[in-house]
């Protein structure tokens, strides 16, 4: 399993979004780029969290923060995702490999049949992750869990981040 140290450089990622291509090495915001891996459209969790990225992701923007969210689901669950979540203003990834999977460190998991809200599981999907990048596309903070529960809340980042940007606080956790 692969362990990303803050300070270090991210992996190469190249993904498919709704909106074209994405590709990390290109990206250029003013201060971070946030990356918010969920589970898939099957999991009820991940559609309360990121509606409440959508209402905050003017916020991000404000604070220099680009946003994209990703998953492993097939362009027309993403695309459902989307329009069911309401959620028109996050860049939606899909379709993540399971080798960027691994190159981040997220956990994998075999689907289980239906979920409590009457959607199919994929075979195989990603486990939540979160990561800010600096501009030079270094690892600044990461979050990786290997359930749908306990994640990062936007709110508490949107404050960490106005701190860290305040105070030039470093990317911490960079020791083996």
């Amino acid at each position: 399993m692969i362990v990303l140290k803050p300070r270090e450089a991210m992996p190469a990622l190249n993904l498919t979004t709704l909106d074209g291509p994405w590709s990390l090495q290109e990206q250029t915001p003013k201060n971070f780029t946030m990356m918010v891996f969920y589970r898939g459209l099957h999991c009820p969790l991940c559609r309360t969290y990121l509606k409440e990225l959508q209402k905050l992701a003017g916020d991000f923007a404000e604070m220099g923060i680009s946003i994209l969210v990703g998953s492993s689901d097939t362009k027309e669950r993403a695309e459902q995702a989307r329009t069911e979540w309401e959620i028109p203003d996050l860049q939606m990834a899909y379709g993540l490999s399971i080798e960027d999977a691994r190159a981040l460190g997220l956990h994998r998991s075999a689907g289980r049949g239906v979920t409590s809200i009457g959607i199919e599981e994929p075979a195989e999907f990603s486990e939540p992750g979160f990561f800010i990048c600096k501009p030079d596309h270094t690892l600044y903070f990461s979050n990786i869990s290997t359930m749908p529960f306990a994640r990062p809340h936007f709110r508490e980042i949107l404050g960490s981040m106005d701190f860290a940007l305040k105070n030039d606080y470093p990317a911490r956790g960079e020791l083996s």
